[in-house]
């Protein structure tokens, strides 16, 4: 079979440090600043859940927990390039998987107007448990960086290289709230993302400047008792329930959906509490049916909280995310949303996480 791959020189990964100096620093030490992650600095891998919650829940999750998706680290520096050098556990392949996305992390420079992508970290086509790479930054101004770390891979160890004498500080602040969890299904652990910055929880984060935790488990969530009672005791500042994806039936989904609702008011009475329905509809014409019953199901969830008195719960109909001729467009494999399909739910929930927080601020400045 002959080898393409080597057509196009930009197909090619070659090693973009080479012979430069370089001065490495683990993430780990300040002033790096690391989100996404359950107790970075103590815990030997980079992991979402503690183990024995993650082990208490399924054997799915206790698993997936140790991928890192939604894991950031956020620094400021002068240095004309940005370099890391990773080191991972494993690392998962799929057919429908970019490996930039599975093992790759992207850098994001974060100012005043936003954050911007610079590039992705490229890695080796045959890549299987470490890589390094370099992205030149133009100027040699004084920026602040966020790396994203990837989203199907278990990473141990993550280094950042700097251009040897150049500054390091602490990197631009998130805005000042609490972070926002989301918990759900593939479509919330990112699958079907091109880059680490892809997945929806992550573009809501750029768009509003706010922290996050990224509990999607692919396949794997399914409202569990064991990861409720852990998550509700998280700082936050709104609560994403968006598994109705993984429900492996609609009975499962009506007799998990509104019990995993309540279990969270027991501790958290006020805290404001997005429950989202699937959004696939359009492209699954074979089970519109089913997806409808469970719309219908997450609906009767918020409109039986509504019926209770809680003013702090809201609804987002998936069937709503891609609409318009091009629908079709915005899912990977007619389940899994792609790039266009995250932006525009992203665009959906962040217009309605912007507004709780909104009031929120409104209320506490009264």
């Amino acid at each position: 079979m002959e080898n393409y791959i080597n057509v196009d020189k930009n197909m090619i990964v070659t090693d973009t440090i080479g012979e430069r100096e370089v001065t490495w620093y683990d993430v780990k030490q300040a002033p790096f600043s690391l989100h996404g992650f359950y107790e970075p600095l103590t815990e030997p891998f980079f992991r979402r859940l503690p183990a024995d919650v993650a082990a208490a829940t399924s054997e799915g999750v206790d698993k997936l927990s140790r991928e890192s998706v939604g894991g950031r680290v956020r620094f400021a520096t002068n240095s004309p390039f940005i370099a890391i050098r990773a080191h991972f556990l494993a690392v998962g392949r799929s057919s429908h998987l970019t490996l930039i996305s599975s093992s790759g992390f992207d850098l994001y420079i974060d100012g005043e107007f936003g954050s911007r992508l610079v590039r992705e970290f490229r890695m080796p086509y045959d890549m299987t448990d470490s890589y390094q790479g370099l992205l030149e930054i133009k100027g040699g101004a004084m920026r602040s960086y966020t790396v994203n770390f990837p989203v199907h891979a278990v990473v141990d160890k993550l280094e950042i290289g700097l251009m040897p004498g150049a500054q390091l500080e602490a990197p631009r602040p998130y805005r000042d709230v609490e972070p926002v969890i989301f918990y759900g299904s593939s479509i919330v652990h990112g699958t079907g993302a091109v880059r680490p910055g892809g997945t929806y929880p992550a573009v809501v984060s750029r768009e509003l400047n706010i922290d996050y935790r990224n509990l999607g488990f692919s396949g794997k969530a399914l409202g569990e008792k064991a990861i409720m009672q852990w998550m509700r005791e998280l700082p936050m500042s709104v609560f994403v329930c968006d598994y109705d994806h993984n429900a492996p039936n609609p009975e499962h989904l009506q007799q998990t959906h509104f019990p995993f609702y309540e279990l969270f008011r027991e501790k958290r009475p006020d805290t404001p509490y997005i429950m989202i329905s699937r959004p696939n509809y359009w492209t699954c014409p074979n089970i519109q049916e089913e997806i409808l019953q469970r719309r219908d199901i997450v609906m009767t969830s918020y409109l039986k909280a509504r019926a209770l008195g809680d003013k702090n719960v809201y609804f987002i109909d998936g069937m709503s995310f891609f609409t318009g001729p091009h629908s079709y467009e915005c899912l990977l494999d007619g389940v899994h949303p792609n790039d266009l399909g995250y932006v525009r739910m992203a665009d959906s929930i962040g217009t309605l996480i912007r507004h709780i927080l909104e009031m929120a601020a409104e209320k506490a400045a009264k």
